[in-house]
């Protein structure tokens, strides 16, 4: 399956709802601003702190490519909660699909244990809610390669695996644990949640697991993003992807729309296998260098 064409109308999409939580991201922004192009009513909630709304609801029209007049009326704002099912049932109800995905801490020191807790009780919610919808056609799942490439075998290099990894491998969750990979703990953890109930309640469901997500420049992707904590074990292992935001967008908009589209999906747009691919993620993510001042 490959992201299609996002710019030719759907005519799929005429009188359909889709919900997308969590949309306060730039995958979140990239995916509204699609959809609606397509023709699609988006519900698009946000997993805001009390008083956040406002710029949360800002920040997405602001990144709106379409006409705002065009589309504003086929765009509503939800405030969601992952602890709060009924207000995540609210979101989704009426809507043929549901887009779930996580926004993580940008940095490291913001990821541990309740990451994981936050991340299994939102998977848990969305799918029970969207079990729950009459209207409901395809759950797409946004996972991680890090829910896939650490298998903790050999030496205790999770990255470093007899078999290749693809989308029927498992990052080993005691191994995530006992080396604090907390990405990649929570991101295992909630797909296999969503996984089990998606299976149990017969919703249909599409996993697309992601590489680290390239989005526009000054955004504070940093070396401290969770999802790089082992890097350098990934790299070594020949695991160490990243994806542009709107080519994991377009793969979103393919996974929902396509019939045969099935299971899990890895997507990524670089793989970082060389050193002169390390040395250019290096410099995205390294704070930019001081100018000199001018001579004078």
């Amino acid at each position: 399956m490959c992201p299609g064409s996002v710019e030719s109308s759907s005519a799929a999409a005429a009188g359909k709802s889709v919900c997308v939580m969590d949309a306060a991201g730039p995958l979140g922004h990239a995916l509204v601003d699609r959809l609606l192009r397509r023709g699609y009513t988006v519900h698009a909630a946000t997993y805001a702190r009390d008083g956040e709304e406002g710029a949360a609801a800002a920040a997405l029209l602001g990144h709106l490519s379409c006409a705002a007049d065009a589309c504003r009326h086929r765009l509503k704002l939800f405030r969601a909660d992952p602890f709060d099912y009924h207000a995540i049932a609210d979101a989704v109800r009426g809507c043929a699909g549901v887009f779930c995905m996580f926004n993580t801490p940008d940095d490291q020191a913001q990821c541990d244990e309740s990451t994981v807790e936050t991340e299994v009780r939102a998977a848990h919610n969305v799918l029970e809610a969207c079990a729950q919808t009459d209207a409901m056609e395809r759950v797409v799942f946004t996972s991680s390669v890090t829910a896939v490439v650490w298998s903790g075998a050999g030496a205790g290099v999770g990255a470093h695996r007899e078999e290749v990894a693809d989308e029927r491998s498992w990052s080993d969750l005691a191994f995530c644990r006992k080396f604090k990979l907390w990405h990649a703990l929570a991101k295992t953890l909630s797909e296999k949640t969503a996984w089990a109930l998606a299976m149990d309640r017969g919703v249909d469901m599409v996993a697309i697991n992601a590489g680290l997500l390239l989005a526009a420049p000054g955004l504070g992707l940093t070396a401290a993003h969770p999802y790089l904590k082992g890097a350098p074990d990934m790299y070594d292992g020949g695991v160490l992807a990243t994806v542009d935001v709107g080519f994991l967008a377009d793969a979103h908009v393919a996974a929902y729309e396509s019939p045969t589209a099935y299971g899990r999906y890895l997507c990524f747009s670089n793989a970082v296998c060389r050193p002169e691919d390390a040395v250019k993620l290096a410099q995205m993510l390294s704070p930019a260098a001081p100018r000199s001042p001018p001579p004078r």
